[in-house]
């Protein structure tokens, strides 16, 4: 049944963030490193991903690495990841656009009311 799909993907997802935090934690990533340099990281991992899709290759890599320092971040700023996800659905849910060339444009910018 689909739902009870979807739970287990959660539960794992669940896992897996929770398996991040204590890889982060062990190594000294939290308390051991700021923000600055996590998002050079996470610069250079959005690099690696660009890479990837120009020349189509999997970026499964990638992504998994992005979310990983996300993780870190989200973690030195006491910011659960649900929190973070609903914040950002909260700002997105009702915005409407247009594509343009494959890129989604809000309707604000169209406007001009940014």
């Amino acid at each position: 049944d689909m739902e009870q799909e979807i739970n287990e993907e959660n539960r794992g997802i669940e896992i897996s963030i929770q398996r991040i935090i204590s890889w982060h934690l062990a190594r000294n990533l939290i308390h051991g490193s700021d923000d600055k340099q996590q998002v050079l990281k996470l610069m250079q991992e959005v690099g690696e991903l660009s890479d990837s899709i120009c020349k189509n290759t999997t970026p499964v890599d990638d992504i998994g690495d992005i979310i990983v320092i996300l993780i870190n971040i989200a973690v030195r700023n006491n910011l659960p990841l649900k929190q973070c996800i609903d914040h950002a659905y909260e700002d997105i849910k009702d915005r409407t656009g247009i594509m343009k060339d494959g890129i989604f444009i809000k309707a604000s910018d169209i406007d001009g009311n940014k």
